[in-house]
């Protein structure tokens, strides 16, 4: 059964909450604005401590979508997928069933994994729809690109290289082993943590110099650039005054606890890329190939880092935060669209 959820009375995506009692599935899909193009976005799998808790993050991470396909210069808008995790849920049928559905959208709905959702489950997904991206290890390639290039420009506004520089990156899944592998060819000294410690452990253990250090740390590290890529959320009131970095800059999806959250860094100097242009990268190679059918998406990944810029440049010029500067950017490009 798939039942259309009623859209908010103060706007915001409309969303397809999804229940199958044969195989368990609990799932969410919110499509937030087609302005530009299909609505994008990953599939986030993981236990909710309710309903209500897995609609607001589905309903804020596919916001944060459209706001990254508009600033990206892509032909899509913003969607999003949450699989609420439950006990006795067979997997594959369940992503079975969610394949069906996304196919039952009819190409208005375009995904790929995110959080919690293995390539075993992406695979059983493409078995029922066309409109699923299953080649995890490029598009994490891809989001490293677009990263270093942020990276890049924040080390361009303070005025140093990056070689030499040091980065925490919260997260050794994917996205993050591969980021600080990047990151690291590029001569930055990494630090590394993960929840599953072991997990960091091995990533370190392929990244000369690199050393690993507590989940419970990694923000607070004595560090140039503080690079979440894992879970969103992770930036707090509570872990801003505590944070050493200069700058914040990760692929981590809403990193902020809150959107009053960039005033707190702008008060104490420090930089931030908003993560709807830092973690761009994915997007970019997906929808760049399969809507805009860009052979080579690279020079568009490229350009987050020519964003990343203008975007600081912009904040500093008007006192304003960066995460205001890059909204308003993408809802400008979107309102033109519009007219």
């Amino acid at each position: 059964m798939a039942e259309l959820l009623p859209k908010p009375a103060s706007g915001g995506p409309r969303c397809i909450f999804v229940a199958d009692p044969r195989s368990g599935l609990r799932a969410i899909v919110a499509l937030d604005d087609t302005t530009l193009g299909p609505a994008v976005g990953g599939v986030r799998t993981m236990r909710y401590p309710s309903a209500d808790a897995a609609l607001a993050d589905v309903r804020a991470l596919a916001r944060a979508m459209t706001r990254k396909c508009s600033l990206a210069g892509l032909d899509a808008g913003g969607g999003k997928a949450v699989v609420l995790l439950g006990d006795g849920v067979d997997r594959k049928a369940a992503f079975a069933r969610l394949g069906q559905v996304v196919e039952e959208l009819g190409g208005t709905f375009r995904t790929a994994g995110d959080l919690g959702t293995t390539a075993a489950d992406l695979a059983v997904m493409a078995e029922h729809t066309q409109y699923v991206h299953t080649d995890e290890r490029g598009l994490a390639a891809a989001v490293a690109r677009g990263l270093l290039r942020c990276i890049e420009a924040c080390a361009a506004v303070r005025g140093v290289p990056v070689e030499g520089l040091s980065v925490a990156v919260q997260g050794a899944g994917a996205i993050g082993a591969r980021a600080a592998a990047a990151l690291a060819d590029a001569g930055a000294r990494i630090v590394l943590a993960d929840v599953d410690t072991r997990r960091a452990e091995e990533v370190a253990r392929g990244i000369p110099g690199a050393r690993v250090t507590s989940a419970e740390r990694i923000l607070v590290e004595d560090v140039d650039i503080v690079a979440p890529c894992a879970v969103g959320g992770v930036i707090t009131a509570e872990v801003v005054p505590s944070m050493r970095a200069w700058a914040v800059c990760g692929a981590a999806n809403n990193a902020l606890a809150s959107p009053e959250i960039a005033s707190h860094l702008a008060a104490r100097g420090i930089l931030h890329v908003p993560d709807p242009i830092a973690s761009a990268g994915a997007v970019i190679d997906g929808i760049g190939l399969s809507v805009m059918g860009l052979p080579d998406r690279t020079p568009l990944i490229d350009r987050l880092g020519d964003t990343a810029r203008l975007v600081l440049d912009e904040a500093k010029a008007t006192g304003r935060t960066p995460m205001d500067v890059a909204e308003a950017r993408a809802l400008a490009r979107i309102a033109a669209a519009r007219r």
